[in-house]
Protein backbone atom coordinates (compact mmCIF):
# COMPACT_ATOMS: atom_id res chain seq x y z
CA UNK A 1 0.00 0.00 0.00
CA UNK A 2 1.40 3.40 -1.01
CA UNK A 3 2.36 5.81 1.72
CA UNK A 4 0.19 8.87 1.90
CA UNK A 5 2.30 11.94 1.34
CA UNK A 6 1.75 15.34 2.86
CA UNK A 7 3.30 18.74 3.47
CA UNK A 8 4.01 20.10 6.93
CA UNK A 9 3.67 23.89 6.79
CA UNK A 10 5.20 25.59 9.83
CA UNK A 11 3.96 29.19 9.96
CA UNK A 12 6.68 30.11 12.48
CA UNK A 13 9.39 29.37 9.90
CA UNK A 14 7.91 31.13 6.88
CA UNK A 15 9.70 34.39 6.03
CA UNK A 16 7.48 35.36 3.09
CA UNK A 17 10.25 35.00 0.49
CA UNK A 18 7.81 33.43 -2.02
CA UNK A 19 10.36 30.82 -3.13
CA UNK A 20 7.59 28.23 -2.88
CA UNK A 21 5.52 30.03 -5.51
CA UNK A 22 8.53 30.58 -7.74
CA UNK A 23 9.43 26.89 -7.58
CA UNK A 24 5.83 25.92 -8.32
CA UNK A 25 5.64 28.26 -11.31
CA UNK A 26 8.89 26.92 -12.73
CA UNK A 27 7.76 23.31 -12.31
CA UNK A 28 4.38 23.94 -13.95
CA UNK A 29 5.62 26.36 -16.66
CA UNK A 30 3.49 29.23 -15.39
CA UNK A 31 3.92 33.00 -15.68
CA UNK A 32 6.87 33.85 -13.45
CA UNK A 33 5.38 37.09 -12.12
CA UNK A 34 4.84 37.08 -8.35
CA UNK A 35 1.18 36.83 -7.36
CA UNK A 36 -0.50 37.42 -4.02
CA UNK A 37 -3.61 35.32 -4.62
CA UNK A 38 -4.46 31.95 -6.12
CA UNK A 39 -5.13 32.25 -9.83
CA UNK A 40 -4.91 30.40 -13.14
CA UNK A 41 -1.16 31.00 -13.04
CA UNK A 42 -0.56 30.73 -9.28
CA UNK A 43 -1.25 27.35 -7.71
CA UNK A 44 0.06 28.55 -4.37
CA UNK A 45 0.18 32.02 -2.84
CA UNK A 46 1.19 33.68 0.39
CA UNK A 47 -1.24 35.66 2.51
CA UNK A 48 -0.13 37.82 5.43
CA UNK A 49 -2.08 37.93 8.69
CA UNK A 50 -0.89 39.68 11.84
CA UNK A 51 2.68 39.69 10.59
CA UNK A 52 2.65 35.97 9.72
CA UNK A 53 2.75 34.41 6.27
CA UNK A 54 0.38 31.58 5.36
CA UNK A 55 0.50 29.50 2.20
CA UNK A 56 -2.72 28.89 0.26
CA UNK A 57 -3.01 25.94 -2.10
CA UNK A 58 -5.17 22.89 -2.77
CA UNK A 59 -5.46 20.96 0.49
CA UNK A 60 -5.69 17.56 -1.25
CA UNK A 61 -8.31 16.33 1.18
CA UNK A 62 -8.31 12.72 2.34
CA UNK A 63 -11.95 12.46 1.23
CA UNK A 64 -12.21 15.28 -1.33
CA UNK A 65 -15.59 16.86 -1.96
CA UNK A 66 -14.54 17.97 -5.45
CA UNK A 67 -13.98 14.33 -6.45
CA UNK A 68 -17.35 13.26 -5.04
CA UNK A 69 -19.31 15.87 -7.01
CA UNK A 70 -17.49 15.51 -10.36
CA UNK A 71 -19.94 13.68 -12.68
CA UNK A 72 -17.32 12.54 -15.20
CA UNK A 73 -14.37 11.51 -13.04
CA UNK A 74 -12.16 14.41 -14.13
CA UNK A 75 -10.94 14.72 -10.53
CA UNK A 76 -9.43 11.73 -8.77
CA UNK A 77 -7.86 11.05 -5.38
CA UNK A 78 -4.71 8.97 -5.73
CA UNK A 79 -3.47 6.50 -3.12
CA UNK A 80 -0.35 8.61 -2.50
CA UNK A 81 -2.38 11.71 -1.67
CA UNK A 82 -2.63 14.04 -4.69
CA UNK A 83 -6.04 15.01 -6.04
CA UNK A 84 -5.40 14.98 -9.78
CA UNK A 85 -7.35 16.62 -12.60
CA UNK A 86 -7.91 15.40 -16.18
CA UNK A 87 -8.85 18.31 -18.43
CA UNK A 88 -9.78 15.95 -21.27
CA UNK A 89 -12.63 14.53 -19.19
CA UNK A 90 -13.84 17.84 -17.76
CA UNK A 91 -17.19 19.09 -19.09
CA UNK A 92 -16.97 22.50 -17.41
CA UNK A 93 -19.85 21.96 -14.97
CA UNK A 94 -17.89 23.79 -12.23
CA UNK A 95 -19.42 21.67 -9.46
CA UNK A 96 -15.95 21.40 -7.93
CA UNK A 97 -15.77 25.18 -7.54
CA UNK A 98 -18.97 25.18 -5.53
CA UNK A 99 -18.08 22.08 -3.52
CA UNK A 100 -14.53 22.88 -2.41
CA UNK A 101 -14.63 23.91 1.28
CA UNK A 102 -11.37 25.82 0.80
CA UNK A 103 -12.45 27.65 -2.38
CA UNK A 104 -9.32 26.63 -4.26
CA UNK A 105 -10.06 25.67 -7.91
CA UNK A 106 -9.83 28.41 -10.52
CA UNK A 107 -11.78 28.26 -13.80
CA UNK A 108 -10.67 29.43 -17.24
CA UNK A 109 -13.72 31.62 -17.88
CA UNK A 110 -12.29 33.27 -20.99
CA UNK A 111 -11.16 30.09 -22.73
CA UNK A 112 -13.12 28.39 -25.52
CA UNK A 113 -12.11 25.07 -23.95
CA UNK A 114 -12.12 26.00 -20.29
CA UNK A 115 -10.40 23.88 -17.66
CA UNK A 116 -9.85 23.92 -13.92
CA UNK A 117 -6.47 25.03 -12.59
CA UNK A 118 -5.12 24.11 -9.17
CA UNK A 119 -2.12 22.58 -7.41
CA UNK A 120 -1.64 18.92 -8.37
CA UNK A 121 0.74 18.20 -5.46
CA UNK A 122 3.55 17.64 -7.97
CA UNK A 123 2.16 14.22 -8.79
CA UNK A 124 4.68 13.70 -11.60
CA UNK A 125 7.59 14.48 -9.28
CA UNK A 126 6.20 12.19 -6.63
CA UNK A 127 5.99 9.35 -9.16
CA UNK A 128 9.77 9.73 -9.62
CA UNK A 129 10.45 9.68 -5.89
CA UNK A 130 11.03 13.44 -5.70
CA UNK A 131 9.63 15.92 -3.22
CA UNK A 132 7.33 18.72 -4.32
CA UNK A 133 8.85 21.72 -6.06
CA UNK A 134 7.68 24.09 -3.33
CA UNK A 135 9.28 22.02 -0.56
CA UNK A 136 12.51 21.78 -2.51
CA UNK A 137 12.57 25.55 -3.03
CA UNK A 138 11.82 26.53 0.59
CA UNK A 139 15.03 27.89 2.19
CA UNK A 140 13.88 27.74 5.83
CA UNK A 141 12.13 24.38 6.15
CA UNK A 142 8.74 26.06 6.52
CA UNK A 143 7.45 23.56 3.96
CA UNK A 144 8.45 19.94 4.53
CA UNK A 145 7.44 17.01 2.32
CA UNK A 146 7.09 13.45 3.57
CA UNK A 147 4.91 10.61 4.80
CA UNK A 148 1.71 11.99 6.33
CA UNK A 149 1.84 9.90 9.49
CA UNK A 150 5.50 10.79 10.05
CA UNK A 151 4.81 14.48 9.55
CA UNK A 152 1.93 14.35 12.01
CA UNK A 153 4.29 12.86 14.61
CA UNK A 154 6.86 15.55 13.89
CA UNK A 155 4.24 18.28 14.21
CA UNK A 156 3.11 16.86 17.55
CA UNK A 157 6.73 16.75 18.78
CA UNK A 158 7.34 20.36 17.79
CA UNK A 159 4.23 21.51 19.61
CA UNK A 160 5.06 19.45 22.71
CA UNK A 161 8.66 20.68 22.77
CA UNK A 162 7.72 24.36 22.55
CA UNK A 163 4.15 24.80 23.84
CA UNK A 164 4.69 28.52 24.19
CA UNK A 165 5.61 28.84 20.55
CA UNK A 166 2.73 26.90 18.96
CA UNK A 167 -1.02 26.65 19.49
CA UNK A 168 -2.00 23.12 20.40
CA UNK A 169 -3.57 22.17 17.10
CA UNK A 170 -2.54 20.72 13.74
CA UNK A 171 -4.80 22.19 11.10
CA UNK A 172 -5.60 19.55 8.52
CA UNK A 173 -5.15 16.57 10.81
CA UNK A 174 -8.89 16.00 11.14
CA UNK A 175 -10.52 19.00 9.45
CA UNK A 176 -13.08 17.82 6.86
CA UNK A 177 -11.79 14.31 7.45
CA UNK A 178 -8.13 15.27 7.12
CA UNK A 179 -6.01 16.88 4.42
CA UNK A 180 -2.56 16.43 2.91
CA UNK A 181 -1.61 19.95 3.99
CA UNK A 182 -0.78 20.06 7.71
CA UNK A 183 -0.28 23.42 9.40
CA UNK A 184 1.20 24.37 12.76
CA UNK A 185 1.06 27.96 13.93
CA UNK A 186 2.00 30.41 16.71
CA UNK A 187 -1.46 32.02 16.47
CA UNK A 188 -4.99 30.61 16.61
CA UNK A 189 -5.85 29.53 13.10
CA UNK A 190 -8.92 31.77 12.88
CA UNK A 191 -6.51 34.73 13.18
CA UNK A 192 -4.71 33.49 10.07
CA UNK A 193 -7.74 33.31 7.82
CA UNK A 194 -8.47 29.62 8.29
CA UNK A 195 -12.03 28.35 8.49
CA UNK A 196 -12.06 26.56 11.84
CA UNK A 197 -15.76 25.62 11.71
CA UNK A 198 -15.67 23.07 8.91
CA UNK A 199 -15.85 20.16 11.34
CA UNK A 200 -14.07 16.80 11.19
CA UNK A 201 -16.58 14.90 9.04
CA UNK A 202 -15.70 14.56 5.35
CA UNK A 203 -18.21 16.65 3.41
CA UNK A 204 -19.05 13.86 0.93
CA UNK A 205 -20.35 11.83 3.88
CA UNK A 206 -22.62 14.69 4.89
CA UNK A 207 -23.89 14.83 1.31
CA UNK A 208 -24.40 11.06 1.24
CA UNK A 209 -26.40 11.15 4.48
CA UNK A 210 -28.64 13.85 3.04
CA UNK A 211 -29.03 12.03 -0.27
CA UNK A 212 -30.12 8.82 1.51
CA UNK A 213 -33.31 10.62 2.50
CA UNK A 214 -34.15 11.57 -1.08
CA UNK A 215 -35.72 8.26 -2.29
CA UNK A 216 -38.52 8.39 0.27
CA UNK A 217 -39.11 12.07 -0.46
CA UNK A 218 -39.16 11.37 -4.19
CA UNK A 219 -41.57 8.46 -3.71
CA UNK A 220 -44.00 10.57 -1.73
CA UNK A 221 -43.64 13.39 -4.24
CA UNK A 222 -44.25 11.01 -7.15
CA UNK A 223 -47.44 9.70 -5.54
CA UNK A 224 -48.68 13.23 -4.93
CA UNK A 225 -47.91 14.30 -8.50
CA UNK A 226 -49.65 11.20 -9.84
CA UNK A 227 -52.69 12.07 -7.74
CA UNK A 228 -52.73 15.64 -9.01
CA UNK A 229 -52.45 14.37 -12.61
CA UNK A 230 -55.32 11.90 -12.11
CA UNK A 231 -57.57 14.54 -10.59
CA UNK A 232 -56.78 17.06 -13.33
CA UNK A 233 -57.22 14.50 -16.10
CA UNK A 234 -60.47 13.22 -14.56
CA UNK A 235 -61.88 16.76 -14.41
CA UNK A 236 -61.07 17.21 -18.08
CA UNK A 237 -62.82 13.95 -19.00
CA UNK A 238 -65.92 14.96 -17.02
CA UNK A 239 -65.99 18.38 -18.70
CA UNK A 240 -65.79 16.79 -22.16
CA UNK A 241 -68.53 14.32 -21.29
CA UNK A 242 -70.83 17.03 -19.90
CA UNK A 243 -70.20 19.27 -22.91
CA UNK A 244 -71.21 16.44 -25.21
CA UNK A 245 -74.45 15.80 -23.34
CA UNK A 246 -75.37 19.49 -23.25
CA UNK A 247 -74.74 20.01 -26.94
CA UNK A 248 -78.24 18.67 -27.83
CA UNK A 249 -79.46 16.68 -30.86
CA UNK A 250 -78.71 19.52 -33.32
CA UNK A 251 -75.05 19.54 -32.45
CA UNK A 252 -74.90 15.78 -32.67
CA UNK A 253 -76.56 15.82 -36.10
CA UNK A 254 -74.07 18.43 -37.23
CA UNK A 255 -71.25 16.15 -36.12
CA UNK A 256 -72.73 13.29 -38.20
CA UNK A 257 -72.61 15.42 -41.35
Amino acid sequence: MAEKKALLLDVTLCIGCNSCQAGCKTENHLDAQEEKYLSLTAYTALSEYNGKFVRRLCQHCEVPTCVSVCPVGALEKTAAGPVTYDGEKCIGCRYCLQACPFRVPRYEWKSTRPRIQKCNFCVSRQSKGLQTACAEACPTGATKFGDRDALLLEAQKRIAAEPGKYVNRIYGQEDVGGTSMLYISPLPFEQLGFDVKLGDTPMPLLTHNAMEKIPSVVSVGAVMLAGVWWITNRRHEVQVHEAGQNAGPAAKNQELK
